[in-house]
């Protein structure tokens, strides 16, 4: 069955994370939609232009089993400032569905909101004072219930293999892993 999720990029997100979460999940059959917080097209962090699908306002009425943040600064912030992105976040935490982050944006978005409230995770290094330090961990990705956060550039890949195992199973993430001759 056919999996759905949701990246949202904005301004000075961190273009090696957002791109490997979308790469990977395609590569696992995930249909993903890449929706810009501001416009349609946005620069990244080391000055990549990305093109998002549609903008984060069109997916409001939609539900997705996953819901997965790239980091990068000002990008966690700029996603942490959006409103649309805001209610489909506390929906799909409320509702008990998926959501990943990665970087900056466990601290900046996800612990700014509420949403590690009673959950181990972990973020950059930078910003890992954000989190509660009861909650805090420096585990490369880190699991805990129906939330999935990672450190950053150098753990994108693995985060993102979390994500599809999430989603699809360990098996699946192997079989994804396999011909990117990962380990």
């Amino acid at each position: 069955m056919e999996k759905t999720a949701l990246v949202p990029i904005a301004e000075g997100c961190e273009e090696m994370e957002a791109v490997t979460i979308i790469d990977v999940l395609r590569r696992a059959g995930a249909s993903v939609t890449v929706a810009g917080v501001d416009a349609l097209q946005i620069t990244a962090s080391r000055g990549v232009r990305l093109v998002a699908d549609q903008l984060i306002s069109d997916c409001t009425g939609n539900v997705y089993d996953m819901i997965a943040l790239p980091g990068g600064i000002p990008g966690a912030a700029n996603l942490r400032d959006c409103d649309a992105l805001t209610h489909l976040l506390k929906k799909q935490h409320a509702e008990g569905r998926w959501i990943g982050a990665i970087c900056a944006a466990p601290a900046v978005v996800l612990a700014h909101h509420g949403l590690l409230a009673n959950r181990k995770a972990t973020c950059h290094p930078n910003f890992i004072g954000q989190i509660d330090r009861n909650s805090a961990t420096e585990d490369r990705v880190v699991v805990d219930g129906p939330c999935i956060t990672s450190r950053g550039p150098g753990t994108a890949l693995a985060f993102a293999l979390e994500l599809v195992a999430a989603l699809y199973g360990k098996e699946k993430a192997a079989e994804v892993a396999a011909p990117m001759v990962i380990g």
